[in-house]
């Protein structure tokens, strides 16, 4: 079966292509207009989709070697994200299945994170444990079999990488802000900074006091160095996932974990987990890189999966802000 992957929730248009687990084209289109404002202003991410997500769509045909009326189905992200983002991939994926008679289905966008790892060569077992950590949304998942979800825990307040994004600005960075944070780290000294590791109740997470402590820091050492405040900010604040991950792990007993969302690029997070899972003695699963941040064929394989188990959404399925993986409908 030949699927086409649609994804819009943010600020990136993607669109992936897979014939059942084949990646034959994979595509994503980064919005750098909104660097200049500090982050991601939903109506022009819409506009700007509106412009990319038909000769994108082109042009990875023209990678596949394929033809629009080739495609068996239309999987789209239908949320949670920006309304507007996503009504226009998902109105887009509503137009091309009617106008050529294909079924359309709608995916919930951290279920693709999730079928991210499903995308490489070796997936974890069920049942296994997902830590989704992106710029807007920090949740620990247990996935009992396929479709079966239980979200153990998730933040209170700031996503990691929303809380990068915010302490890269403080320290003057441009948006995007976790690469240059990552970047300046490694000539920072560790330890130069005691900054606190949160502590929120069971598998929950928490970066909105971390982020007032470094911009407290920042006001009150005026000559401060931003490598050093960087290298111990990026400490703590994968500390804080590493604990809560340690107690969600030791108590689901499971022997497998994965990590996806665009915040597991980082090096140093992928680095500390490595060591985590050895200590306990876990499989770790990290896609690829390109696999990390959204892309299309993470929608496409998670919509050809469901599809198979329970058909096609209907053409009234809608954008939602927020849907909880707990709560996605059949």
């Amino acid at each position: 079966m030949l699927t086409l992957g649609i994804e819009t929730s943010c600020d990136e248009t993607a669109i992936g292509i897979i014939e059942d687990k084949k990646i034959l084209a994979n595509l994503v289109s980064s919005q750098i207009a909104h660097t200049k404002f500090g982050g991601v202003v939903p109506e022009l991410a819409a506009r700007n989709h509106i412009k990319i997500i038909m000769p994108l769509t082109n042009v990875a045909l023209e990678i596949a070697k394929k033809k629009l009326e080739d495609v068996d189905l239309f999987s789209v992200t239908r949320g949670p994200g920006l309304i507007g983002a996503l009504l226009v991939g998902l109105s887009f994926a509503k137009s091309l299945a009617i106008a050529l008679d294909k079924p359309v289905i709608g995916i919930n966008h951290l279920e693709g994170h999730i079928y991210a790892l499903h995308l490489e060569k070796q997936s974890p077992q069920y049942p296994y444990l997902v830590l989704l950590v992106s710029g807007g949304h920090t949740e620990v998942v247990l996935v009992r079999k396929e479709f079966d979800y239980e979200t153990l825990g998730k933040t209170v307040d700031d996503a990691c990488g929303e809380a990068f994004d915010k302490v890269a600005k403080l320290l003057g960075f441009p948006y995007p802000g976790g690469p240059y944070i990552e970047e300046h780290a490694k000539d920072g000294r560790l330890s130069a900074i005691k900054f606190p590791v949160p502590k929120p109740k069971e598998f929950n997470f928490s970066y909105a006091g971390l982020k007032t402590a470094v911009l407290y820091y920042t006001r009150d050492n005026p000559n401060y160095m931003r490598d050093d405040v960087a290298v111990n900010f990026q400490e703590v604040a994968i500390e804080h996932l590493i604990q809560v991950v340690s107690r969600a792990i030791e108590s689901t007993k499971v022997k497998y974990f994965g990590i996806v969302g665009g915040v597991s690029v980082n090096k140093r997070l992928r680095h500390r987990f490595s060591l985590l899972a050895k200590e306990m003695g876990i499989r770790l699963h990290i896609p690829g890189l390109q696999h990390c941040t959204d892309n299309g064929v993470m929608i496409a394989l998670a919509g050809a999966q469901r599809f198979e188990k329970f058909g096609p959404s209907d053409l009234s399925v809608d954008a939602v802000a927020r849907e909880a993986l707990d709560k996605i409908r059949h």
